[in-house]
């Protein structure tokens, strides 16, 4: 007899929340003794395979013997220390976990842009490229290594936290904390002792193998501080979370900047002001695991827990979490490996183009500044990502197909509003953004966001149709999209960037088109997930009408003050950008209004959105 067996069924933390992690929606079955389901939630796939409907009755007796176990066991997590991690004063519903996890984006993308924006200009266009190539193998590594383990352990520790088997999560947690440890090693040493290799041959950077063997030691300690985070948002509780994220963060800014300017002001090198650039998210990874190791310590103490009587061995546990992990992390990782690829397409394709190496160099750098505000979006809504996934996942399992059909037409509503806007502004406005945060920067940057600003919406639209059809148990099926639509960027990338007169213009038109091929993919996908699609007028309509007069708005006014204070220089640029986005913001607010774009409804589902919707006067 086991502590639980989660492969049968998934059960959510006793808040209702879903610790972070996505489900696939598979119905479970109900007993056949009639008792009530333990749980609504859908069966993640990931950790489904191989059981069927013969298993169903076993599932329901272990479940019966799980509750008698935890019942038995109830003694030490009946102690003060103990009871704080089944239903804890710090935990959180899964929509209040979006609204923190927001608030974290928020913060960690404004100190992203204090740390990037000074970085690009203290390392200029060719070495902000070092830099940025060294990051999109970091990136790989990083999405390899705590992309989906985290989100499996988070799972794992909810369904012991609901069962009330304390023992299974201090096992689990102890377990996952080795198995993490060791994959951190392995992808630390590929990072040092392969440096050279991953430069020159990978990156076609032989200058960027310094930085890459300082950014070694942040894998394995990343992957420390995720098994920490898993466990508190398998706990339901996502401020740790966000906390730690923001203080890895503002440390990472602040030593990156640092060490990097006093590097370029003793007259070291390029290569070696990056690789001290990049030392900076080792440390901030140092204190952020700090933090995490005092939180746990203090909030979820579990030395009275005898974890040893857990029933199910550390072998079999860690792979339980590779058996969901791993496929979640090869999905994320595929959007990482395509961005590691650009650096070699683009420096190749631009020497085909006749482009010499620095020039090449240059071009790349300032496609990779642009790529920071491209990215901003997408930040937004992985948020609203977690919000919708769990409603639509509930909705799936009860069999309520029309309820379904309209969570799934909101939430690509609600991707449009928050997205639409930013794209737009991005593009009409790329001109004085550009050249107010990177200065002195190659005169292509502001053509490169004008296109990226509209390719970042298709990026929120494939993100959003994600979270969909994970909700729906077709995980595999976004995997598919993403991989042809890399595809398709890749090809288009290798045949237009190397002409002339495309050049590097060719990546930005690669990655639009290549994420309208993944919307279109998955939307097809969506329709026969659910029998029937969301509206596409609906979803987008109201919000494209909106967008567009806040573009005009934007164009207008931005281009009046520059006519009055266009003498300033870059000054007058920021004056006429702050007062252009400010005048847009508030025009798009007034129009979502009253277009009804965003309802009352809507807003009832965020915290404090009843207030906001009073105010509004929308209720």
């Amino acid at each position: 007899m086991k502590d639980t067996d989660y492969r049968g069924k998934h059960l959510a933390p006793p808040d209702g929340s879903r610790g972070g992690g996505s489900t696939s929606g598979k119905r479970p079955k109900r007993r056949a003794t009639g008792a009530p389901r333990v749980s609504e939630a859908p069966v993640p796939e990931a950790s489904s395979a191989g059981s069927g409907a013969a298993r169903a009755p076993a599932a329901a007796t272990r479940a019966a013997a799980d509750s008698a176990e935890a019942r038995a066991s109830s003694a030490p997590a009946a102690s003060p220390s103990a009871a704080r991690g089944a239903v804890t004063p710090h935990s959180q519903n899964y929509l209040h976990g979006a609204a923190i996890l927001t608030l974290g984006v928020i913060i960690m993308k404004i100190l992203g842009a204090i740390y990037k924006i000074p970085l690009g200009n203290i390392l200029g266009d060719y070495g902000y490229g070092i830099f940025l190539a060294t990051y999109n193998v970091y990136n790989i590594f990083f999405t390899l290594s705590t992309a989906g383990l985290p989100v499996a352990l988070s799972r794992m520790i909810a369904e012991a936290n609901a069962n009330g088997l304390e023992a299974k999560k201090e096992k689990t947690f102890r377990t996952a904390i080795g198995t993490f440890a060791l994959i951190g090693l392995l992808f630390s040493a590929v990072m040092f002792f392969g440096n050279g290799w991953l430069a020159s041959t990978y990156l076609s950077k032989p200058e960027a193998a310094l930085s890459v063997r300082a950014m070694a030691p942040a894998i394995l300690l990343v992957c420390l501080v995720s098994a920490y985070r898993g466990y508190c948002q398998g706990n339901g509780n996502m401020i740790p979370t966000t906390v730690d994220e923001v203080l890895e963060v503002l440390f990472k800014v602040i030593s990156g900047l640092a060490i990097s300017g006093i590097l370029v002001k003793l007259g070291r090198g390029l290569p070696e002001a990056s690789a001290g650039a990049i030392l900076g998210v080792s440390i901030g990874s140092v204190v952020s695991l700090g933090y995490m190791l005092f939180y746990k310590r203090r909030n979820y103490d579990r030395s009275g827990v005898a974890w040893r009587d857990c029933r199910d061995s550390a072998p079999k546990i860690a792979r339980d979490i590779l058996k969901i992990g791993i496929p979640i992390s090869l999905g994320a990782s595929i959007m990482a490996i395509l961005s590691s690829l650009d650096p070699g397409i683009c420096h190749s394709r631009l020497h085909a183009a006749g482009f010499s190496p620095h020039d090449a160099g240059v071009l790349f750098g300032v496609y990779g500044k642009v790529q920071t505000l491209f990215n901003l979006p997408a930040a937004f809504m992985t948020p609203l990502t977690i919000a919708i996934v769990p409603a639509l996942a509930a909705a799936m399992a009860r069999g309520e197909k029309r309820e379904a059909e309209k969570t799934s037409e909101d939430a690509m509503r609600m991707a449009s509003v928050v997205s639409m806007p930013m794209g737009v502004g991005l593009s009409v406005l790329a001109f004085p953004i550009v050249n107010v945060l990177y200065p002195n920067s190659n005169a292509a940057g502001p053509g490169l966001l004008r296109i990226m600003g509209v390719a970042s919406f298709f990026v929120c639209v494939v993100l959003m149709e994600n979270a969909i059809l994970q909700a729906c148990g077709k995980e595999r099926l976004p995997m598919i999209a993403l991989i042809s639509g890399s595809l398709v960027k890749i090809l288009i990338n290798w045949i237009i960037i190397a002409i002339p007169a495309i050049n590097i213009y060719g990546a930005p038109i690669g990655t639009l088109i290549g994420y309208l091929c993944m919307a279109v993919m998955n939307y097809i996908f969506i329709r026969r997930a659910l029998k029937s699609s969301p509206n596409l007028f609906r979803a987008f309509g109201k919000p494209l009408g909106c967008s567009l007069v806040m573009g005009l708005t934007a164009i207008a006014v931005y281009r009046l003050l520059g006519l009055a204070v266009g003498g300033l220089g870059r000054i007058g640029l920021l004056l006429s950008m702050a007062v252009a986005i400010v005048a847009a913001a508030a025009v798009y607010l007034f129009c979502i209004v009253r277009s009804r774009s965003v309802t009352a409804e809507d807003l009832a589902m965020i915290p404090g959105g009843g207030k906001l919707a009073r105010l509004l006067r929308m209720a």
